[in-house]
């Protein structure tokens, strides 16, 4: 089915507000599966992955710094989705970078790593450079790397199949580089030992989002159907007080 940005826009704020994100945490998820699913990135995709696990994020304790000096910090996210934690990792590598130049943040336990390509494309229209990088395990581990630099409007995004092996501390981890001094480019080769690699450029993106806005998106109804069905959690049911209530 074919539906309009706002109408999906709409629906992910009542399906994340129901899932108990915070004020603020729910616009800004919102807006990273939008960013996604805009620029030909699979945003879609990526929430029909997160969606059996949004619901127990609000059990989980909220990120914590275990280690901080004044060029990095190393963050717990305790298993939560990147939707309602990864901006404030963000935000502070650019605090940082301003500070110092340069800055190093690793985050642990981190599910959908993917959705960071908003949070960098905000930070590299801030005046600060920025790369991420990350691996998922699968049948086999994937490498994923984006980039942008310092006033650019769009990122760069890779990803490549590898014949890594990785062990338990390896999995939901992802390294966040910033630099006020220096623009950062990443990208994966295609090498031994990397296969299938890709490389969407800052271009192809700003030509993605272009063919979007033109088109509106097309998401499965089964999808559009558990992100109304989830979002409902927030709506009261009918009765005198609820309209008296209503103004």
């Amino acid at each position: 089915m074919h539906i309009s940005m706002n109408e999906l826009k709409s629906a992910l704020q009542r399906c994340f507000q129901a899932s108990e994100y915070f004020v603020g945490n729910y616009e800004d998820a919102s807006n990273m599966v939008l960013w996604l699913e805009k620029h030909g990135l699979d945003g879609l995709q990526e929430l029909l992955n997160a969606l059996p696990y949004i619901k127990i994020d609000s059990d989980k304790p909220l990120s914590t710094v275990i280690y901080e000096d004044k060029t990095s910090a190393v963050i717990n996210s305790h298993g939560r989705s990147a939707l309602n934690c990864i901006a404030a990792a963000v935000d502070l590598a650019h605090a940082k970078a301003l500070e110092t130049g340069i800055a190093t943040i690793t985050v642990h336990n981190c599910h959908n790593r993917k959705f960071i390509l908003k949070a960098l494309t905000d930070c590299g229209r801030r005046g600060i450079s920025v790369v991420a990088y990350w691996k998922n395990q699968g049948s086999s581990v994937t490498e994923h790397t984006a980039a942008i630099k310092a006033n650019a409007r769009y990122p760069s995004y890779s990803q490549a199949l590898t014949n890594l092996h990785t062990d338990g501390d390896d999995l939901q981890s992802l390294t966040i580089v910033c630099s006020s001094r220096v623009d950062l480019t990443s990208s994966l080769q295609n090498s031994y030992g990397n296969r299938k690699a890709y490389h969407i450029s800052a271009r192809q993106v700003e030509e993605n989002k272009t063919q979007s806005v033109n088109q509106g998106i097309d998401i499965t109804e089964a999808l559009w159907e558990d992100i109304n069905r989830i979002g409902a959690g927030i709506l009261v049911e009918n009765s005198l007080l609820s309209s008296l209530g209503a103004g």
